[in-house]
């Protein structure tokens, strides 16, 4: 239910790199425009009164080679808003695409930190295909809106590096794109809204996508702080009084750029990115180095993000940065050109707009593409007229603001002609602004865009209901015995727990029945209910506490096989049943299933090994807007479930449910279905005899696989748990 005093969102942005104050923009490539739009976006949705609470939730970092910020659990910003960091993945930082493997286990601390904190989020919103991700899934397991912002997007940098250059192998290597733009096309697909910044977004980035025509769009520009970037023209008034943090942080530009500078006083052509090859500086200092007539007029200065030594900077980081300088001796600007080394993106980049604009300079951002172009904003609002790219954001902005000059970043001819229009003209940077100033005031700020996004969660929080676990506890003998147990077995049955080596299977009867009082027996698997029952009593297995049965979609509880209503509710969104039989009618070579395995929340099919087929599938259930599960395994079975329901949504359901930590919880599988339920915080066991669908998971932290087959191999890995020593301790 949501609070009467307003809603609780929480916001994702995972990389970690992220604090209140001091931001280090352009430090790497995780710290682009994102983590300054995600921060504004939280701290002015905080001053919403329709909003009670706003978490911010990011990665600890606790790490030498980077601030101690990082490494703070909870940073309380104001009453209402607060930066929370959940450690996954280690204590090390970690660039964004190596954190992919890790994400299931952000999702289950996550899940622990939502069970104590005792207060349930009306939505949560991931900004980036990672962020995403956990979103996602914290949406399905626990049935809340979920927003998305891709902020880029994988099949575009994909398509970029290859024009690059770049081998396919080697972007998948090095960036993830596959499981990046794997993730993005379910995000697609399960997302109440997709926030853009740009309508250009929509048609030229998600419509590349076999999802892109799913979701519902939403276009809302980003806004800037108009206290912090304000004209230019107050700093010479008589009457306006800066403060000494102000007059520092203009001295220390000032006398940055005074090292690089012959002549300081003329007109500034201002630059200020990450150092990006898409971002294009080269095309810039080209179009300067080419145009005597420019050098002449105007200084240049490049703000290409923060540095000590460019050896060591990422590979991509350090080709852009050795070019730069490359091309200043190659145009011999020494004198004219500026590259400082760093800047303090909260005090001193306000100073470097109005010093710019007192110059009468100019703002360029000469980008080959550019999503939306956050900086543009900032240095029209100070009076600084712009030169952009005829590319995504900077159309938007020219046409609302009509405050510079569009061009094409791969003429450089262009770029200096544009340039010396605004310079040479003074009516026309008059003109351009005084219209940035008022502009984007009018069109562009963060108290519009959190009014904006607040109506539009609205209704959808109006429309979605969360799980509500309180309402479906189990009474009774069954009820008191789960609440007691603080350890749990959950295993496959057919080829994990009882296959054709059932060697260890005495033996682990033995253990179950010794450690009945301490640790809990569950199977979770793809026969029925009955079928897996009754295949228990035949090898004298015992009664197990819980039944996870038809691959996720049903949950039962003790002899008595109490059927857990609260997990049915949670499926039953947006299901249909027969609308998926009919979609797929048409579909050769898939047969459907015996009807004692159908269930209601389940359809089988058998079907061969095909990806084209599965694709097919997909494809067609998505563009009848039917959201699922798609689950196939042993390379014959093809189960469709509620996109909430699943094998491992079903473990995460129990462990919340029944108070048992995810990390208590011991997870046996051998094959595709289990996927999901083997990552994580669990303790996993990936028994010998599995299939060669879960090598993924080989090397993955908290995912053991035995030596033994069946249930030696869970034998084998309860040993390498301790599982004893911990029940005993």
């Amino acid at each position: 239910m949501v609070s009467e005093d307003g809603y609780y969102i929480q916001l994702f942005s995972i990389h970690g790199l992220i604090r209140h104050e001091n931001l280090e923009m352009g430090r790497d490539a995780d710290t682009g425009g994102q983590i300054k739009y995600v921060l504004e976006l939280a701290i002015h949705l905080s001053r919403m009164p329709g909003i009670r609470k706003v978490d911010l939730i990011t990665r600890l970092i606790d790490d030498k080679t980077v601030s101690e910020d990082y490494s703070e659990p909870v940073t309380v910003l104001n009453e209402k808003l607060r930066i929370v960091r959940i450690r996954c993945g280690g204590k090390k930082y970690i660039r964004k695409e190596l954190l992919w493997p890790h994400l299931q286990e952000f999702v289950d601390k996550t899940i622990k930190f939502i069970k104590q904190e005792n207060d349930m989020p009306d939505l949560v919103h991931g900004h980036y295909a990672d962020a995403g991700f956990v979103a996602r899934e914290l949406s399905v397991i626990f049935g809340l809106p979920f927003i998305f912002t891709g902020h880029s997007l994988g099949r575009e940098k994909f398509a970029k590096l290859l024009r690059d250059g770049m081998k396919a192998e080697d972007i998948q290597k090095r960036y993830r794109t596959a499981a990046r733009i794997q993730a993005e096309e379910e995000i697609l697909v399960h997302s109440d809204l997709v926030v853009t910044s740009t309508h250009q977004e929509i048609e030229r980035q998600y419509g590349i996508y076999d999802n892109g025509s799913y979701p519902e769009f939403m276009v809302i520009p980003p806004g800037i702080d108009i206290e912090k970037f304000y004209p230019y023209y107050h700093d010479l008034m008589n009457d306006f009084v800066r403060d000494e943090i102000q007059m520092h942080a203009q001295a220390s530009v000032m006398g940055e750029l005074n090292r690089f500078f012959m002549q300081p006083d003329k007109p500034l052509i201002l630059a200020l990115c990450r150092p990006d090859k898409r971002k294009n500086i080269t095309g810039l200092i080209q179009a300067y180095g080419e145009d005597y007539e420019l050098q002449a007029i105007a200084n240049l200065a490049i703000f290409a993000g923060i540095r000590k030594n460019i050896d060591d900077k990422e590979e991509n980081e350090r080709d852009v940065l050795t070019q730069m300088l490359l091309e200043m001796d190659r145009y011999d600007l020494y004198g004219k050109m500026a590259i400082p080394k760093k800047h303090n993106f909260e005090y001193e980049v306000p100073e470097l707009y109005r010093m710019a604009a007192a110059s009468k300079g100019v703002f360029v951002n000469a980008a080959l593409t550019e999503p939306f172009g956050l900086t543009l904003l900032e240095a029209g609002a100070c009076g600084l007229p712009i030169v952009a790219t005829n590319d995504g954001g900077p159309r938007d902005i020219i046409k609302n603001c009509n405050n510079g000059i569009l061009v094409d970043p791969h003429d450089s001819k262009d770029i200096a002609r544009a340039i010396k229009k605004i310079l040479v003209h003074r009516e026309v940077w008059n003109d351009y602004s005084i219209n940035g100033i008022f502009n984007v005031r009018k069109n562009y700020t963060w108290p519009s865009h959190a009014s904006t996004y607040e109506d539009e969660i609205k209704k959808i929080i109006r429309k979605n209901k969360h799980l509500d676990i309180s309402s479906s506890k189990i009474k009774g003998k069954v009820g008191k015995r789960l609440a007691d147990l603080n350890y749990f077995i959950i295993t496959d049955i057919d080829n994990t727990l009882i296959g054709d080596n059932n060697d260890g299977l005495n033996e682990l009867i033995s253990f179950l029945k010794e450690n009945s009082s301490r640790i809990g027996f569950g199977v979770a698997t793809g026969r029925t209910v009955d079928s897996a029952v009754n295949f228990l009593k035949k090898n004298k297995l015992p009664v197990p506490d819980v039944v996870i049965s038809s691959v996720g979609s049903e949950i039962y509880y003790g002899e008595e096989l109490v059927y857990d209503r609260g997990w049915d509710a949670h499926l039953s969104h947006r299901w249909d049943r027969e609308r998926i039989m009919k979609s797929l009618d048409d579909i050769g070579n898939i047969l459907y299933q015996e009807d004692e395995t159908q269930r209601r929340y389940k359809v089988s099919y058998y079907m061969g090994p095909n990806s084209d087929k599965l694709s097919l599938i997909e494809e067609r259930l998505n563009s009848e807007k039917i959201k699922s599960n798609l689950i196939y395994s042993h390379d014959q079975y093809l189960d469709i479930l509620p996109y909430r329901g699943s094998k491992g949504k079903a473990v995460r359901y129990i462990s919340y449910k029944w108070e048992i930590p995810l990390e208590n919880i011991v997870v046996c599988g051998d094959s595709g279905n289990d996927i999901e339920m083997l990552r994580g915080e669990t303790m996993a066991i990936v028994v010998a005899n599995c299939s060669h669908e879960l090598e993924k998971l080989r090397g993955q932290r908290r995912v053991y696989f035995s030596k033994g087959e069946c249930s030696s191999g869970i034998l084998e890995g309860l040993q390498h748990y301790e599982i004893q020593d911990k029940l005993n301790g």
